[in-house]
């Protein structure tokens, strides 16, 4: 195979041949194009497959964590992400009045980490990734290939990167660890200009969120429980401190991106299966979006499963997952939890005391 082909493709891979290995990717989200980086670079044959027709151009903003940042690095892929990221600074935790609770310990990861948390445009991230992936050559995206029976498919490693629905998981997993709603409702859009306030303010029930994304735009995150249309987002807004009205007044509905907030529950008791199935991201181990984790974890994945691969080769399969499940289970679900417990406290019924605890924080 030469180069990225970004059309359906036939076959779904088998056997190893020239002393490499090969896999296929179920997933074309940003797990799974980095593991297809990470897999290619080990010199593995690659095979995507993605539902959907075309790369998906939806979404908004992705927080980039330290953490991910290495990882990114690792892949080869650090200097792509700083090209179109910016640095997140000056945020804080606020009252609908505009009050400041605490400050979002941002400079202290940056002190600790020596970099700082960075935020990219969703799209911008998959480009890079696609662009990657075009360089490397040597893996198929085959778009538009819905699975019905993922148990088939006969490569030597079978990664499912197909989100929270995945069939890779419920096929070789069973159903009993399963996409739960939490009853709230995320909303998601892009602002066409700069707000200067950023970070998130906290009321009863609800929460809403600026950061920002790229010159001249405001990436912003809301959850209202009764909300189900535009309007009465606003509506349930229309009190709370500036900008978030103007935020709202001024977006486009038309652009809002809407989703029900869920979470894998229970938790996975392995990430890996039969010595050829591995999970990665939220496939593993979807979360709700409040620490905002979903893309750091799905790169620390991609790129731990990838290393461990890469590592052991074709033969040492079995081994490397095995490594892989150890490395990263645990990690990523505690992050899952504390997402989890976070959106509990941030959304309870009792403001004041949870407000006096934020307080606390130093």
């Amino acid at each position: 195979m030469s180069g990225t082909q970004r059309g359906p493709g036939q076959g779904q891979g088998g056997g190893t041949g020239g002393g490499t290995g090969t896999a296929v990717v179920v997933g074309a989200g940003v797990g799974g194009l980095a593991t297809a980086i990470g897999l290619r670079r080990a010199g593995w044959e690659v095979t995507v497959f993605e539902r959907r027709t075309a790369p998906e151009r939806y979404g908004t903003a992705f927080g980039i964590h330290p953490t991910a940042q290495s990882a990114l690095d690792r892949l080869g892929l650090g200097d792509a992400l700083r090209a179109r990221a910016v640095p997140y600074r000056g945020a804080g935790i606020r009252r609908p009045d505009g009050k400041i609770l605490a400050a979002l310990p941002l400079e202290r990861i940056e002190r600790r980490a020596g970099r700082p948390e960075l935020l990219i445009s969703r799209p911008h991230l998959l480009d890079a990734l696609l662009d990657a992936l075009d360089r490397l050559g040597g893996v198929r995206i085959a778009y538009g290939r819905h699975l019905t029976d993922p148990g088939a498919l006969t490569a030597d490693l079978v990664v499912g990167a197909d989100g929270i629905n995945s069939a890779v998981r419920t096929a070789h997993f069973g159903s009993a660890c399963a996409p739960r709603p939490i009853g709230t409702a995320a909303w998601i859009g892009i602002a066409g200009f700069e707000t200067g306030l950023y970070g998130e303010t906290w009321g009863a029930g609800r929460f809403f969120g600026m950061t920002p994304v790229e010159a001249g735009r405001t990436n912003w995150y809301a959850t209202v429980p009764e909300a189900t249309t535009a309007q009465e987002v606003r509506e349930a807004f229309a009190g709370w401190h500036d900008p978030i009205p103007r935020v709202l007044a001024e977006t486009d509905p038309a652009t809002w991106i809407r989703y029900e907030m869920r979470h894998l529950h229970p938790a996975l008791p392995a990430f890996v299966a039969d010595g050829r199935i591995a999970l990665v991201g939220d496939a593993a181990h979807a979360m709700t979006p409040n620490l905002g984790q979903g893309a750091c974890t799905a790169l620390l994945d991609a790129e731990a499963l990838s290393r461990a691969v890469a590592a052991a080769g074709p033969a040492g399969l079995p081994g490397a997952l095995r490594a892989y499940d150890k490395e990263r289970r645990r990690s990523a679900q505690r992050v899952a939890f504390g997402s989890r417990s976070l959106h509990r406290f941030m959304t309870g019924s009792r403001p004041a005391l949870r407000d006096a605890l934020v307080r606390l924080l130093p």
